[in-house]
């Protein structure tokens, strides 16, 4: 099975939850994730997936909504966040966040960045501390990826990632195998060549390479996950501050 990130955002919402596991085994966490990602499907996931940082201790969770107004968004943010207090034992939610995809680009012509389980994927993130700066930080993005995707030996597709609430953008990139994705990093002209784009801007940089452990459709043995309507019934919807860290 595979999963996509659109190049556009007019059908689709694009939430990441970003976590920093806590167990020795983050396999473990990554199974309660899994069945995580077989609730949210009655809440209308349309399709999911969970990244694994290679080199840091990072998961990301990827869900695609059909669109949706921001109450409704905000209603699913408590509910998704009442769900993960089964598993907060095991890993701390960092941050999570709706986005919209508004440009990208593959190799095969395909209208999206697909990727299944086992695949390279890099994600580069530009974060602002001036709220006023989203629409500079999107055109650099944007401007970036223009001048490098078709130069990038050994990428499938990219995407182009707009954070609806902060300031702050991201490119994902998907690769034919993680030797490309470190050629392409270790190039020395590499750095060079994101620079003019953000120099003028004050930000925080972050970059990381994932494996894909999981796509929506995955073979996955069900277990007993309590439902959003369970967890809001019991209360979970309070304990938010729990998972939550800066």
């Amino acid at each position: 099975m595979a999963c996509f990130v659109p190049f556009n955002g007019r059908d689709l919402d694009i939430s990441l939850f970003i976590f920093r596991p806590t167990v020795v085994l983050v396999d473990e966490f990554v199974d309660d994730l899994k069945q995580f990602s077989l609730c949210t499907e009655s809440l209308g996931c349309v399709q999911n997936s969970i990244f694994k940082s290679i080199h840091g201790n990072m998961i990301i969770w990827y869900g695609a909504w059909l669109k949706r107004s921001c109450e409704n968004k905000e209603a699913l943010s408590t509910s998704l966040v009442s769900m993960l207090t089964n598993i907060s034992s095991k890993g701390i939610l960092i941050e999570h966040s709706f986005f919209d995809a508004y440009d990208g680009g593959s190799k095969d012509g395909f209208s999206g960045a697909r990727f299944s389980t086992g695949d390279t994927i890099s994600i580069n993130a530009a974060i602002s501390s001036d709220e006023h700066d989203l629409n500079h930080l999107s055109y650099a993005c944007l401007a970036l990826f223009k001048s490098c995707f078709l130069k990038m030996e050994g990428v499938a597709a990219g995407v182009c990632l707009r954070c609806q609430s902060k300031p702050r953008v991201a490119c994902l990139y998907v690769w034919k195998s993680i030797q490309f994705c470190y050629s392409w990093i270790l190039n020395p002209d590499h750095r060079s060549s994101i620079l003019p784009y953000l120099d003028n801007l004050s930000l925080d940089f972050k970059y990381d390479i994932f494996r894909v452990v999981y796509v929506s459709g995955d073979n996955v043995q069900k277990f007993q996950f309590s439902s959003p309507t369970e967890m809001l019934e019991n209360g979970g919807g309070s304990n938010e501050a729990e998972i939550m860290q800066d």
